[in-house]
């Protein structure tokens, strides 16, 4: 199956949750939760299992757990679908 790394710059502590899409390569994310124990995170990857269509299994964080900064790798996809559905409103 294949795997995407998906590099994200996450703004935590936003009115609201969403992607606002992509800069470069780095795709913009804001999340409502904050920082502390990882709450952001989980919000991060969550939003972006919904908005691909898979699994929350499929969605891993994979460094910068405690950056602004993240890879995450998403299992199940191809690359330009990731950027597909990432891009579809």
């Amino acid at each position: 199956a294949p795997v995407v790394a998906l590099h994200v710059r996450l703004t935590p502590r936003a009115s609201r949750d969403a992607v606002e899409g992509w800069e470069g390569d780095v795709l913009r994310v804001r999340v409502h939760g904050a920082v502390l124990e990882g709450v952001a995170n989980v919000a991060l990857l969550r939003l972006l299992a919904g908005r691909l269509g898979v699994p929350k299994g499929a969605v891993v964080l994979r460094r910068g757990e405690r950056s602004r900064h993240k890879t995450i790798q998403v299992h199940g996809l191809e690359d330009a679908e990731l950027r597909r559905r990432l891009n579809a409103d």
